[in-house]
C-alpha cells in the first residue's frame, strides 16, 4: 500500500458545468489509520448524481454546500481494507458518503451499510441504491398511480426516470410515456422497458407530442427536468393529476433557474405539485430495497450503468448527467 492517496477538492465555484478549474486532483494526502470503532475503506465506485452539483453551489440546501478544499460529496462502495469495529470485519464491501477520493475512514458519525454477498456492488448505486429507491417513492408514496392511470417520465431514460416508468407499468397504468434525448433512448423504453410510446424531446415539440400520446390527459408526471418540459406537461394535466417533483436538471446550472409558468394547470384541473427528498425514506430503505431486488430478479425491473473510469475524470462523468450523453446510472470506478 502506498503511503498517499488521492482526492478530488472543490477549487472554485462552478459557473454552469464543471471545469478543470473547479476541481483539484489532490495527491498528497497521507492514507489514515482508522481509531478504535473506525475501519479504513478503499473506495472501488462513486455514485454522479445531479445533487452532487448543486452541493457545490454557495448556497443552502438540505444539506450544507461543499466548502472550497473540501472533498467532493458524494455516495459509493469500497471495500474495509483495515478495520478496528468487529461488526464490519476487513474484506466487507460497504456502500456510504465516500465522497470523491480513493480512501476513507468509516466512523460512528458516519456509518456505511454492509452490502450483502453476491449483490453487484454497482446495483447498490444504480437500481438498489438511491436512484431506484428514489423512483420507488417517489412514484409510489408522491405520485400515487392508481390502475388506469397515464403515467409521463420526464429524464426517462435515466437511473431513476427508467426505473419509474417500469414500476408505473407494474402498478397498474393503462399508458406509460417517456421523455428522453435521442431516438436510441426512446427505442430502449419502448422495445425493451415497456413504455407506450417516448418523446424526443430534441426533434419534436414535446408539447404537441403530449397531447397526442396522452389523449386522457397526465394523471401522474414525474419530473427529472424542469423548464419547458415542466410547462408542457402542466399543459396536459389530467383532473386531479399528482405532479412529482424529482429534479429540475434543466436548471441545476443556471444562475438565474426559472420556475413553472403554466403552474395555474394546478387550480384548473385540482391537481397537486409536491417534491419530495429520498433521505426523508430512510426508515423504510429495507422495505423498497426488498421490493427492488424481487422485481429485478424476476425481470421485472431492467436497468443500466454507464461506468466511467479514473477518479480524474469524476469531473467529466457529472457532466455526462447534463449533456445528456450517458446510457444509464453513471458511476465512476476508481
Amino acid at each position: 500500500m502506498t503511503s498517499t492517496y488521492r482526492r478530488m477538492l472543490l477549487a472554485s465555484r462552478p459557473e454552469g458545468l464543471v471545469t478543470s478549474a473547479n476541481l483539484n486532483l489532490d495527491d498528497s494526502a497521507a492514507i489514515p489509520s482508522p481509531g478504535a470503532g473506525e475501519a479504513l475503506v478503499k473506495v472501488h465506485y462513486l455514485s454522479i448524481d445531479p445533487t452532487i452539483r448543486g452541493w457545490m453551489n454557495d448556497a443552502p440546501g438540505y444539506l450544507p454546500p461543499i466548502g472550497l478544499g473540501e472533498v467532493i460529496r458524494s455516495g459509493g462502495v469500497g471495500e474495509v481494507v483495515e478495520s478496528n469495529n468487529v461488526d464490519v470485519p476487513a474484506g466487507s464491501m460497504v456502500f456510504g458518503m465516500l465522497g470523491w477520493q480513493e480512501y476513507v475512514i468509516m466512523t460512528a458519525d458516519a456509518p456505511f451499510t454492509v452490502v450483502p454477498d453476491g449483490v453487484d456492488p454497482t446495483w447498490v448505486l444504480s437500481v438498489f441504491g438511491i436512484t431506484g429507491l428514489t423512483a420507488y417513492f417517489g412514484l409510489l408514496d408522491i405520485g400515487q398511480p392508481k390502475v388506469g392511470d397515464t403515467v409521463v417520465v420526464s429524464g426517462a431514460a435515466g437511473a431513476t426516470g427508467s426505473v419509474v416508468g417500469q414500476i408505473a407499468r407494474l402498478s397498474g397504468a393503462s399508458r406509460v410515456v417517456g421523455i428522453a434525448g435521442s431516438d436510441e433512448k426512446c427505442a430502449w423504453l419502448t422495445d425493451e422497458l415497456g413504455f407506450d410510446a417516448a418523446i424526443n424531446y430534441r426533434k419534436q415539440n414535446v408539447l404537441a407530442a403530449l397531447g397526442e400520446t396522452c389523449p386522457d390527459g397526465i394523471d401522474v408526471f414525474f419530473d427529472n427536468v424542469g423548464g419547458e418540459i415542466l410547462d408542457a406537461a402542466l399543459a396536459h394535466l389530467a383532473m386531479k393529476a399528482r405532479v412529482v417533483i424529482c429534479g429540475a436538471i434543466s436548471q441545476y446550472n443556471s444562475d438565474t433557474p426559472e420556475g413553472p409558468k403554466n403552474y395555474l394547470a394546478l387550480i384548473m384541473k385540482r391537481a397537486r405539485m409536491e417534491g419530495f427528498l429520498v433521505l426523508d425514506y430512510l426508515d423504510r430503505f429495507p422495505e423498497a430495497q426488498l421490493k427492488m431486488f424481487e422485481w429485478v430478479l424476476s425481470g421485472s425491473i431492467k436497468h443500466k450503468e454507464h461506468v466511467v473510469e479514473g477518479l480524474e475524470h469524476a469531473g467529466d462523468a457529472l457532466n455526462l448527467l447534463f449533456s445528456g450523453e450517458n446510457d444509464g446510472k453513471v458511476i465512476v470506478k476508481i
